[in-house]
């Protein structure tokens, strides 16, 4: 499968260590100011960043201190870059300590991969949209019930917060809402 996001990495690999030592301990120094006030330092990977794809996801969960740094799933942005959701969120189901659902446009993101397109235009053509969306061309990129499946049966504590990033003038925000809320509601039962 081609890869079509734009990564940090390039030719000149040089400096990357080092970015990578900034990062690993600035989250660790923010994890530990975090839990002294109760809080919990979670990292966002994300589709036209620096963390981006699963190698690099491994790498820096690999890197921080796990009493200190957990993951915000997304099942949007690691499905964009090509990524098993399911996968994701077995392996790393104890370090994460936030979640967002959106769901992949199947026919937006073939485009964007065909025709060579940035991930912003993906975005500004409708590439996500809510779980539990049934317009034609939305399709469903993301195992909903593998996902669920793992959220349920384990001791995940925390919220789930459905995202769509969706322009209002293409998809109007409240049928959307209604859309997602009848499907969390139907999956979760919440």
């Amino acid at each position: 499968m081609a890869k079509f996001y734009v990564s940090m990495m390039c030719a000149d690999m040089t400096h990357l260590a080092d970015e990578m030592k900034n990062l690993e301990e600035g989250l660790n120094e923010l994890g530990r100011r975090a839990k002294r006030k109760g809080m919990k330092v979670c990292f966002h990977y994300h589709v036209g960043t620096g963390i981006q794809t699963r190698e690099e996801i491994d790498k820096i969960m690999s890197l921080t201190d796990p009493e200190l740094v957990y993951m915000l799933f997304d099942t949007g942005h690691i499905t964009v870059a090509g990524y098993d959701a399911v996968d994701l969120i077995k392996t790393y189901i104890d370090r994460i300590g936030h979640v967002h659902v959106k769901d992949v446009r199947k026919e937006v993101l073939n485009r964007l991969k065909s025709e060579d397109h940035s991930f912003l235009w993906g975005v500004k053509e409708g590439l996500f949209t809510v779980p539990g969306d049934k317009v034609p061309g939305a399709g469903t990129c993301v195992d909903w019930d593998g996902v669920f499946g793992v959220l349920r049966n384990s001791n995940y504590e925390g919220w789930v917060v459905v995202e769509a990033e969706q322009d209002p003038a293409k998809a109007d925000p409240l049928e959307y809402a209604q859309i997602a809320r009848a499907f969390m509601k139907e999956k979760l039962g919440c």
